[in-house]
């Protein structure tokens, strides 16, 4: 079920009969809900679903996951988690250290499924085929292994990348996925390059 089919039932189930009732009652603008039915939801902020979220008080991951189409108006809005977001990371003896936190941000449990999280910032125009802009924030599950064709952050010297990544025997290639493809592939052997972790959610922030 799409998000603006789900708006449709959350609305009828509090009684509100027009997107200018919701824009009312939930903060969100008006023409933002208009898009959402004319233009599509794939570049919804986080701070709007948030919004709807706490006023429907349903979960984040209800909004957003066409396969969630049950417990409307029972799930609550999740509890958050402060996450660092890391300036730099460094890897010294093996050990993968942060050693520049930018800031902490506020970040709904729901979305974490054990293990240990930190925030990457995108910069650059390597990966927006993956939906990957300049600018946005990487939620990323640290870890030191990932399957073949995953999207990772790979440490090579003291430089994070975000890639795709492949291996070929015993060598990590690390693709790009530009609209312009004008980035050719990083080979790497095994000790040039260190897995840091695996791309578990982008955030676009307002």
């Amino acid at each position: 079920m799409k998000l603006t089919d789900k708006l449709d039932l959350l609305m009828k189930d509090k009684g509100i009969s027009s997107r200018m009732g919701l824009s009312k009652e939930s903060g969100v603008p008006y023409m933002t809900i208009v898009n959402f039915y004319e233009k599509g939801t794939e570049n919804v902020k986080l701070s709007t679903l948030r919004k709807l979220a706490d006023y429907f008080g349903v979960t984040l991951d209800y909004l957003v996951d066409d396969n969630l189409a049950n417990n409307i108006g029972i799930s609550k809005p999740g509890e958050m988690v402060n996450i660092p977001v890391v300036g730099r990371v460094s890897c010294g003896n093996g050990i993968i250290a942060f050693e520049e936190i930018e800031r902490y941000e506020a970040t709904p449990k729901e979305w974490l499924n054990g293990g240990e999280y930190f925030y990457l910032r995108a910069k650059g125009d390597s990966m927006t085929g993956a939906r990957i802009f300049n600018g946005d924030l990487l939620l990323v599950r640290k870890q030191e292994e990932v399957e073949n064709g995953e999207i990772a952050a790979v440490l090579i010297g003291e430089e994070a990348y975000m890639k795709r990544v492949y291996y070929n025997g015993d060598q990590i290639i690390l693709q790009s996925e530009s609209l312009t493809n004008k980035y050719d592939p990083i080979y790497c052997p095994p000790n040039d390059a260190k897995i840091i972790g695996r791309l578990k959610k982008i955030v676009v922030e307002v």
